[in-house]
């Protein structure tokens, strides 16, 4: 069985999705006039929809940290999963900011619970999934290690 988890939705955040918007809009309309607003499009719509996902191949035992370029094609290198590899589960903080009319700092920070693949030395190896409360983590990280056949921490 392969399970799909999204980790981020944007790879370049949230400021530089919406410009990958506005460029492959602005891209586009250019297009009509002349051919090489095709490539801003193009740029635009690589930032828009560029976003990080974890794909977990139970049948095989294997993981993958994939990058969806464009939204559509996977790329990432597949891991295979080992006994003595453990889940984990980490409170991550992220924050971003953007300047607005050039000089004025617009900060969005989220927290969120990600369940996280560790190798036998305790080393971080990918997020598995991303989680919005404790109870909800804890849950999928039984789930995922009852799938995988490792322990969790």
């Amino acid at each position: 069985m392969i399970i799909v988890n999204r980790i981020d939705n944007n790879s370049f955040g949230p400021f530089a999705s919406s410009t990958g918007i506005f460029m492959l809009i602005g891209g586009l309309i250019i297009a009509y006039f002349n051919l090489t607003g095709l490539f801003l499009a193009i740029i635009g719509a690589f930032v828009a929809f560029t976003s990080t996902s974890t794909i977990i191949d139970t049948a095989n035992r294997r993981i993958r940290h994939a990058d969806f370029l464009f939204g559509l094609l996977p790329f990432g290198k597949w891991i295979d999963i080992k006994d003595d590899m453990k889940l984990g589960i980490k409170k991550v903080r992220r924050g971003y900011t953007g300047y607005i009319r050039g000089t004025q700092p617009m900060s969005i920070v989220s927290s969120e619970i990600r369940i996280i693949l560790y190798d036998s030395s305790q080393k971080q190896i990918l997020p598995v999934k991303r989680c919005k409360s404790d109870e909800s983590a804890l849950h999928e990280i039984k789930e995922i290690s009852s799938l995988l056949g490792i322990s969790y921490q």
